[in-house]
């Protein structure tokens, strides 16, 4: 039953038939194809797989990216509020720094005033 199927669509196979003295170029045809088709199907699911791994390992990398990225603003925001902090204090050192050596002219003043 399968074999006048396959003459039918292949012609004459002679590794499916005793009686065939030659593969035509119809069953040729459609072996190459079959074989195409197998060996196309195969690398492109290599690449494929290929493809997917390099992009989760990708996506991996920038969200360890994005992750270090916001670790990095977090950290100059918070070098930023020192800084202010910083400049804050060195004005405050600076005005009580006018303010002693004010009093310091002002006290050395008056001894020889006297």
């Amino acid at each position: 039953m399968l074999i006048p199927i396959l003459y039918a669509l292949w012609g004459c196979i002679p590794e499916l038939a005793s009686d065939c003295q030659d593969m035509t170029n119809a069953s040729s045809t459609y072996l190459s194809l079959l074989i195409g088709a197998i060996v196309g199907g195969t690398v492109s699911w290599w690449i494929f797989k290929r493809q997917k791994m390099t992009s989760e390992k990708q996506d991996v990398a920038i969200k360890r990216i994005e992750t270090l990225n916001e670790n990095h603003e977090r950290l100059l925001k918070r070098m930023e509020q020192i800084e202010k902090n910083h400049q804050k204090t060195l004005n405050a050192i600076y005005e009580l720094s006018k303010k002693m050596e004010g009093s310091n002219e002002a006290g050395d003043e008056e001894p020889s005033a006297r």
